[in-house]
């Protein structure tokens, strides 16, 4: 008897349009968090060396620069000794205190190229923090995936990668789902939750020349993949399993880099955007590149993992 496909689940409805709620003028927005112990989005700006938080309650804004790139952030959780964040920065990892804003350089992983930095980065739901590597041109497959462990260990999972982003997971965790972003695709892993391995490479969505390349990404409540697009001036919701697109958000910026949910009740999707690279006419025609974006939705996203914290 044949297997009955699961069906499709239903598409998200935006409440509002999206509205800026910090025209940063980030070079290169990126690494939206939410933090629903401090209620406030971190995110940062790559290339201008800043983490920034924005606080729900009162549009609070505050920022702090870094001597080297700075790409994902985390948020440490009990299970560590750490305080406060870790950070991906160009060569490795960190923890870093906002609050008396010392930082503690953690682990670089042996071997990546000179001309490597670190991109995206997320906790999965066993507190192990998995991050990219990229070339700094977004040229040469130099980039690789690694995952970062609470005890220090860190370990590489595949490579050849020019631009990675992401990752995120399937509502069950099951499912990895990674951008190898400069050839425009979606990859998807068999993803062994007690291990933290990946297997089964495989394409799951590849973008359309117009919709340009895939940036950021995140999971909803409901298991859908949100999907941040570089160049295509959006953010677009997907199912799971067929990688058919449910809904898409058009944003006031080109370059989309990443989206999290957030809010008191998980239902504020916000987005980041970067101005790195436009000319002077794109820069008019884009006063707001670079901004922080906010837009309510109908339905929760899922809280972000905590380095060091099992779910």
């Amino acid at each position: 008897m044949p297997h009955d496909p699961k069906p499709m689940p239903a598409a998200p409805r935006p409440l509002s349009a999206p509205r800026c709620v910090w025209a940063a003028d980030a070079l290169l927005g990126e690494g939206a968090l939410w933090s629903p112990r401090t209620q406030a989005l971190w995110w940062v700006d790559i290339l201008g060396r800043r983490l920034h938080r924005w606080r729900w309650q009162d549009g609070a804004r505050s920022s702090w620069e870094f001597g080297e790139e700075v790409s994902a952030v985390a948020e440490c959780g009990d299970g560590t000794d750490g305080t406060g964040l870790l950070l991906a920065l160009r060569h490795g990892f960190a923890t870093f205190d906002p609050q008396d804003g010392r930082l503690t350089p953690l682990h670089r992983p042996a071997g990546e190229p000179a001309h490597n930095r670190f991109n995206d980065g997320k906790c999965d739901a066993q507190g192990r923090f998995w991050a990219g590597s990229m070339d700094f041109d977004c040229a040469a497959p130099t980039g690789a995936l690694y995952r970062f462990d609470p005890d220090g260990g860190c370990s590489r999972h595949d490579g050849g990668f020019a631009v990675t982003n992401g990752p995120t997971w399937s509502r069950d965790g099951g499912t990895m789902y990674f951008n190898d972003t400069v050839q425009a695709q979606v990859l998807a892993y068999d993803f062994d939750t007690v291990a933290g391995t990946v297997s089964g490479r495989r394409p799951w969505l590849r973008f359309a020349a117009q919709d340009g390349v895939p940036d950021g990404m995140c999971t909803d409540a409901a298991g859908r993949i949100w999907i941040a697009h570089w160049g295509g001036g959006c953010v677009s919701c997907h199912d799971p399993e067929s990688a058919a697109e449910l809904c898409r958000i058009a944003l006031p910026a080109r370059q989309i880099t990443s989206c999290a949910f957030g809010g008191p009740d998980l239902c504020t999707l916000f987005v980041t955007s970067a101005a790195t690279g436009l000319d002077a006419a794109a820069r008019a025609a884009q006063p707001l590149a670079g901004a922080l974006f906010a837009v309510a939705l109908d339905s929760p996203g899922l809280p972000a993992h905590r380095f060091g914290d099992k779910a």
